[in-house]
């Protein structure tokens, strides 16, 4: 019989038992003395606006550090104070609010406090004088400590080695054997493309914290946790090789995985192979700690916003399947001599299974009951008496920095209060049989699921290796995982898309970095790119050196122009159709060619040819809606000239081209001379899917006259229209060589982020640093000011944050796997020289620039402080590494700034307050507004770009839009 099967079946069996040791468990809870702040938490989870306040006063109140701000809110909150409050503390917020407008300096403080006694028991203060005390308080008489130490959000290196070395003064406590961190947390944010690297400089972090552990007299424990998916390669990657390292080999240490990730089973199977070899030869076993998934909300958001399918299981019930599927799997008497098992959560009934079956199996030893710390603790000490121990699983954090711990707490919330999540009940499951019905039927249907799934003869498994699949060598595991969600693999040939016309649009996905066939896929890019040739020979073919060999080009095209419209709408939807299929196989190549031609990176460029495949498919859609019209007759324009930058050596020319292709316009192509190769590789992409080479054109102007040239091509009779892209001063001197030229161009930015104080900061600078130098600053759209009103301008946090942030970012060209900004496309021009060598008046250097090469190319990112509206660097776009800071004292003040520009490109505001938004949207003049995100990145359909005033020229729309 598969031995799934019969587990299966052997859970199916002992389920009604748990079901009365629940029952044993609420009964034995009543008993225990109630714990005043659980009771209170009980309160807030089953009050309908709970949640609600209490995300609110965290956000609102303890976030800001601007006191007016906080007192501002609090304020407003005490006008909705929920029932759960007990009468004293309801009526102590209600005066608070009413005085804390006056008295922010004494009415916060306090207000602040009360909600640290709320939520205190599930944090402790990780303050000398008061962790001792709070250790010794919690442990003992069976029940342990995980600590996992809180911080703020790791930006730079600064803060990565500050959690690394808090993590390593808590292992060198007497009181402290068990510890958490993750592998995120150890260092600055790297480039996700580089992942051997990655793990490289992961395993060097942390080697010191493991080494100190096997040399300590007493057991020290070190559990690597994760919160994402795109962790989870990660991690069982550094997690292996640290247990190959042979100074480690006694120590056991452990890792989280995640049971609401498919993944999950696969991963445990190759723990298990990874450990029993490990045993094998006589060093010591590991830990999984099995916990069902606290990230759902962040996944779902990463998902959508690069097209991936949702890595987690799609309900709750797949969930708790899972969970039980591992479970089942790992709790055997053979794999726990390898794999120590601990299962964590709240769910009792969960619980209360894992327990019996252990017993069943004769497997107690290697199994912990994992719970957290604060929650339901009259459970949590039932639990603790049948179970003869338990492990605490907690947070600290410094009162300085309490705010930090608000992502956890908001999460742990969050789950107490959905309803799909056994937390919401946890309080009333002793007194309400409605509540114990529904989650007990939760529970026996998991279980059923798991013997259906069981019971199915051809339970299949994964179709591509993914992140938790067994390596090479492995033993073959005697069940088949369930196939992970995510099976992209960049290495194969894509599969032509099915074009469905009513169907809605579907963007382009982007390369997922979590996954290994992508990451050789990247690899083998790399390798590419010193020798990297293509789009040479189609570059030779379209060299233009005379004005007779331009006039060739021109009217090749003319001619070609009335039988490519004649073709009509269908039929050219078709062809794009096929051009989007044809960049999507040439989507390796196309990240080759920018980053040898422009060094750009592979991260910047895969979106940029998602962009252009989007572009395809979206102008095949509007092709067919020009003969939908009733009553009307669309008539393209003959020739288009379409005159992209350099900096999106991609997505610009295929919009571009695309656009006039599909309304029947031939076109003249004339990329960037620095970009040229981009631009021929995007052609060929066009003629290999079946648009006409005479109907596109591709132009590469050589010689000494390349300048008089392009002017000849802007200038001829027969270009009917420019679409251009680039500097202003460009637009203008297309509209002096030829005023009545049918010109739509989208020119430069000088573009501004505003954080106001109440401001998530950790946020607002991490969207900040990616908008400022994601291509090294080369982007109309960069953010190269930020502004900062009133308290945000003197914020400590602010000024460390990004400094941290910015000195981080590791400079490199694109073969490097951990640069994360790749140098300038060409060498600093005389504008740009100014804004990374010369300082204005009144400004100083917070991180100077440095040049790092010969030519010029490569430099180290840099801030200037003390930007003064009106000043050269406030209205000049210098389009490079540097950034200025800008402090007002008023929102108002701050739009003033961005508006005293020339450009409205652009703009973007950090703010939590409603009203604030409000007031930013109703005064910024830009074309792009963000909100509390960074502000590059055009999407198809979904962020159209286009600009305002210098920023834009001609009857142009929003490209990617409507």
């Amino acid at each position: 019989m598969d031995p799934m099967s019969n587990g299966a079946s052997e859970l199916r069996t002992l389920a009604p038992a748990a079901i009365a040791l629940v029952r044993e468990w609420l009964a034995e809870a009543e008993r225990i003395p109630a714990d005043p702040a659980g009771e209170q938490l009980g309160g807030m989870l089953r009050d309908p606006d709970g949640l609600a306040f209490t995300v609110g006063f965290v956000d609102g109140v303890v976030r800001p550090e601007s006191l007016e701000v906080a007192a501002a809110n609090l304020h407003r909150l005490a006008a909705r104070i929920p029932a759960f409050l007990p009468a004293p503390l309801a009526a102590a917020l209600r005066a608070g609010g009413a005085l804390a407008p006056r008295l922010p300096g004494v009415v916060v403080p306090i207000a602040r406090r009360v909600l640290r006694r709320m939520v205190g028991h599930l944090v402790i203060d990780a303050t000398e004088a008061r962790l001792g005390p709070a250790i010794a308080r919690l442990q003992g008489d069976g029940v342990r400590l995980n600590l996992n130490l809180l911080g703020e959000a790791v930006l730079g290196d600064r803060e990565a080695r500050r959690r690394v070395e808090g993590t390593m003064a808590l292992l060198r406590r007497d009181d402290v054997d068990y510890v958490s961190i993750k592998v995120s947390s150890t260092v600055a944010p790297h480039q996700p493309w580089g992942f051997d690297a990655a793990v490289g400089e992961i395993v060097d972090r942390l080697a010191p914290l493991y080494e100190f552990a096997a040399a300590s007299p007493t057991p020290k424990f070190i559990n690597l946790d994760m919160e994402e998916y795109r962790d989870l390669e990660l991690t069982l990657a550094v997690f292996e090789r640290l247990l190959a390292r042979p100074e480690l080999h006694r120590l056991e240490i452990g890792i989280v995985l995640q049971a609401y990730l498919p993944d999950a089973l696969a991963a445990m199977q190759r723990v298990q192979a990874v450990a029993a070899a490990r045993v094998a030869e006589g060093g010591a076993p590991v830990k999984v700690r099995l916990v069902k998934g606290a990230n759902l909300p962040m996944e779902r958001v990463d998902a959508e916003l690069h097209g991936w399918p949702l890595a987690t299981e799609p309900s709750k019930r797949a969930t708790d399947t899972n969970w039980l599927r591992v479970l089942d799997w790992a709790l055997r008497p053979e794999r726990l001599a390898n794999v120590r098992l601990g299962v964590a959560g709240h769910n009792l009934f969960d619980l209360a299974l894992a327990l019996l079956v252990a017993e069943a199996r004769g497997a107690t030893d290697g199994v912990d009951v994992e719970m957290l710390l604060g929650m339901a603790p009259a459970q949590a000490e039932a639990v603790r008496r049948r179970a003869g121990g338990l492990l605490l699983y907690t947070p600290i954090v410094h009162p300085g920095e309490f705010d930090v711990a608000i992502a956890y707490l908001v999460r742990r919330l969050e789950e107490g209060a959905s309803p799909e999540n056994f937390m919401s009940a946890v309080f009333d499951l002793d007194d309400d049989e409605a509540l114990f019905a529904r989650e007990r039927e939760r529970f026996v249907a998991s279980v059923a699921a798991l013997a259906s799934d069981a019971a199915q003869p051809d339970a299949p498994g994964p179709d591509a290796p993914g992140p938790g699949a067994p390596g090479p060598g492995a033993p073959a595991p005697d069940a088949p995982a369930p196939a992970p969600n995510r099976t992209q693999d960049r290495r194969r040939e894509p599969a032509s898309a099915a074009f469905d016309p009513a169907a809605p649009f579907a963007n382009a996905c982007d390369s997922d970095p979590a996954l290994p066939a992508n990451q050789q896929w990247a690899a083998g890019i790399r390798a590419r790119i010193p020798a990297s040739s293509l789009g040479l020979d189609a570059l030779a073919a379209a060299e233009v050196r005379d004005a007779a060999g331009l006039e060739l080009r021109i009217r090749t095209a003319r001619d070609a122009q009335p039988e490519w419209a004649a073709r009509g709408a269908d039929a050219r939807a078709r062809i794009l159709e096929a051009v989007a299929d044809e960049l999507e196989r040439r989507r390796g190549e196309l990240v080759e060619v920018a980053a040898a031609e422009c060094g750009k990176l592979l991260d910047q460029t895969d979106v940029e040819v998602s962009e252009a495949i989007d572009f395809a498919r979206y102008y095949a859609r509007l092709a067919r809606g020009l003969e939908a019209v009733d009553g009307a007759v669309a008539h393209p324009v003959g020739v288009v000239a379409v005159v992209p930058p350099w900096n999106f050596p991609v997505a610009i020319p295929a919009g571009g081209a695309l656009a006039a292709l599909a309304s029947g316009a031939a076109v003249v192509l004339k990329p960037a001379s620095a970009a040229a190769r981009c631009g021929a590789l995007v052609a060929e992409a066009c003629w290999a899917a079946g648009v006409p080479p005479e109907a596109l054109q591709l132009v590469a102007l050589a010689g000494d006259d390349r300048r008089a040239l392009g002017d000849a091509l802007i200038a001829h009779e027969a270009i009917d229209r420019v679409v251009l892209t680039g500097g202003s001063e460009t637009a203008e001197r297309f509209r002096e060589l030829r005023p009545e030229l049918g010109l739509l161009a989208e020119t430069s930015g000088k573009n501004a982020i505003i954080i106001t104080p109440s401001a998530d900061y950790d946020l607002a600078v991490r969207d900040v640093i990616a908008s400022a130098f994601g291509h090294s600053g080369q982007k109309c759209s960069a953010s190269s000011l930020v502004v900062l009103v009133g308290q945000a301008g003197r914020s400590r946090r602010i000024r460390d944050q990004l400094v941290d942030g910015v000195r981080s970012l590791r400079v490199g060209p694109p073969t490097d796997p951990l640069a994360r900004m790749g140098p300038l496309t060409g060498p600093a021009g005389e504008k740009l020289l100014r804004g990374l060598t010369t300082l204005e008046p009144g400004e100083t250097w917070v991180l100077a620039p440095r040049r790092l090469d010969d030519e010029g190319r490569c430099w180290t990112p840099g801030i200037r402080a003390g930007v003064r509206p009106g000043g050269e660097f406030h209205r000049v776009e210098h389009f490079g590494p540097v950034l200025g800071v800008v402090r007002v004292e008023t929102l108002d003040e701050a739009i003033d700034v961005v508006n005293g520009v020339d450009y409205g490109l652009t703009s973007g505001l950090h703010s939590l307050d409603r009203d604030e938004i409000a007031r930013w949207l109703e005064r910024v003049d830009a074309g792009n507004l963000y909100v509390n995100r960074g502000i590059t990145g055009a999407i198809v359909q979904r962020q159209p770009f286009g600009g305002w005033k210098r920023s834009s020229v001609g009857a142009t729309a929003k490209a990617g839009g409507p």
